[in-house]
């Protein structure tokens, strides 16, 4: 039995079923479809799993594929992928979709897979192209025989796994993830189907501009698929010269390509990321990988609120005391884009992220409060001293609430060592950098002078009922 014969797509019915190269006609397939790599040799990109030495490579050449799932943009060859390797492995190879097949489906491929697996020893490779979309009844009919190997389970989706799929099936499965290629390695898939004329479109005789190709390659953002059906749409639509040839120029693969979309979900890894991103690059004080993130998330239709909250979230965690100007700055940022909106609120959120990625940093206010909040978690609870407890009504001299409090602003400097908390601990730990140096110096003096007192025998505090007169007036709390 031959490699070709072994590497069949068997669709619900199996007298229906179709080899690959007899499926589609290069006819009526599109370009992108009929130049699907046949071998690992010809598959072009996601080196970093596939390269020399690489743990999914070395696991095909080696036949020790178990199961997998490949998540990534579209276009970046996940299907390509599961096919090279059934072909690679002669493995049976069988596509349901999760967006048509339900549990019915599922369970016929399995039983074929368990009765080809016992009577030839053929092993099987189910692909499940947007395995996302299986609900949770369908993902677990899988499970007994992923475990017990009746098939090789390979699933394809757009979606991280470990949000979108079951998590017992994801822990059956390496997980990989598919990078968008390269605009040279999509220069390369063009130039290629320039000149094949089995599946590409070398038997047309086509003249193609370099930066015709090279517009293809960058518009395409990573997506073989968009980059080849662009060329085959400007190539077929083009009259020919009066030579007989098609000439491809700018201005042709500028009309062949639609924009790019963004790949930037609401609720999905195109959305974390990219704010992730956006957040890290203000608080590692690069602006130009900040602007660029903020304009990828306003291309993308992002809500002006949503980038702004992060904003403010930054300046006060981020900058902080370094520069208390830069939470004033960025909340009036998100006040000045919610009055005027797009497209204008790019100005003031651009104006903000330049300030909080330039400013000095300091996450000290942050760590401190992060700091205290465990101490309250996991610790006993302080009691609040007598001497700061309210003093403002009626009684509370009696009970002894606010004797011996000392009001700062009566004393030089306005300050005077007393006890605030009622137990030794230190949580601000300010830093050396921009206004904070200041606020250092002024905090190492009174907590040096807080010491000094404590060091003092403390003087015996008067009972309740015989307490003198407090130095706080009753409205002063």
């Amino acid at each position: 039995m031959s490699g070709d014969d072994l590497f069949t797509q068997e669709p619900r019915h199996a007298e229906q079923a179709l080899s690959v190269e007899s499926a589609p006609s290069p006819q009526t397939a599109p370009l992108a479809a009929r130049m699907r790599p046949r071998d690992l040799a010809e598959y072009v990109g996601q080196r970093h799993i596939l390269g020399a030495g690489q743990l999914l490579r070395r696991a095909i050449e080696a036949d020790r594929i178990q199961s997998l799932i490949f998540f990534g943009p579209p276009g970046t060859g996940k299907t390509s992928l599961a096919q090279v390797i059934a072909r690679h492995t002669r493995s049976r190879f069988v596509r349901l979709s999760g967006v048509e097949s339900n549990v019915a489906d599922v369970r016929r491929e399995l039983a074929g897979a368990g009765n080809r697996l016992t009577n030839s020893g053929q092993r099987t490779i189910l692909f499940i192209d947007e395995i996302h979309r299986f609900n949770k009844a369908q993902q677990d009919v899988l499970l007994p025989d992923v475990e017990s190997g009746v098939v090789r389970l390979i699933g394809a989706t757009t979606h991280n796994p470990f949000f979108f799929v079951n998590a017992p099936l994801v822990s059956r499965s390496q997980v990989f993830e598919l990078e968008p290629l390269s605009e040279s390695d999509l220069l390369g898939l063009l130039r290629t189907a320039l000149t094949d004329s089995e599946r590409g479109l070398g038997m047309l005789r086509i003249r193609a501009d370099e930066d015709a190709l090279c517009h293809l390659a960058k518009v395409a953002d990573g997506d073989a698929r968009k980059a080849l059906n662009a060329l085959e749409i400007g190539a077929l639509t083009t009259p020919a010269g009066d030579d007989g040839s098609v000439h491809l120029t700018r201005e042709v693969s500028e009309q062949s390509i639609q924009r790019k979309a963004v790949v930037y979900d609401a609720d999905e890894d195109g959305h974390y990321d990219t704010i992730s991103a956006f957040i890290k690059s203000m608080r590692g004080s690069d602006p130009d990988a900040a602007l660029y993130w903020l304009a990828k998330m306003i291309h993308a239709g992002e809500d002006a609120r949503f980038i702004a909250r992060r904003i403010v979230i930054c300046a006060a965690e981020d900058v902080g005391l370094a520069d208390p100007m830069a939470l004033v700055l960025a909340l009036a940022a998100f006040q000045a884009s919610e009055f005027i909106g797009w497209p204008e609120a790019r100005i003031p959120l651009a104006e903000a992220t330049v300030y909080v990625a330039t400013a000095n940093k300091s996450n000290s206010a942050y760590m401190a409060i992060d700091a205290a909040l465990e101490d309250v978690r996991s610790g006993r609870t302080l009691t609040v001293p007598q001497h700061l407890r309210d003093a403002s009504y009626g009684g509370a001299k009696r009970l002894g609430h606010g004797v011996g409090y000392k009001y700062a602003h009566d004393y030089p400097g306005h300050f005077v060592p007393q006890d605030y908390l009622g137990a030794a601990r230190r949580y601000y730990q300010p830093t050396d950098q921009g206004i904070e140096k200041k606020i250092k110096e002024r905090v190492a003096s009174w907590r040096a002078s807080l010491d000094q007192a404590r060091a003092r025998p403390a003087k015996p505090a008067p009972g309740p009922e015989t307490a003198p007169d407090s130095s706080v007036s009753e409205h002063r709390p």
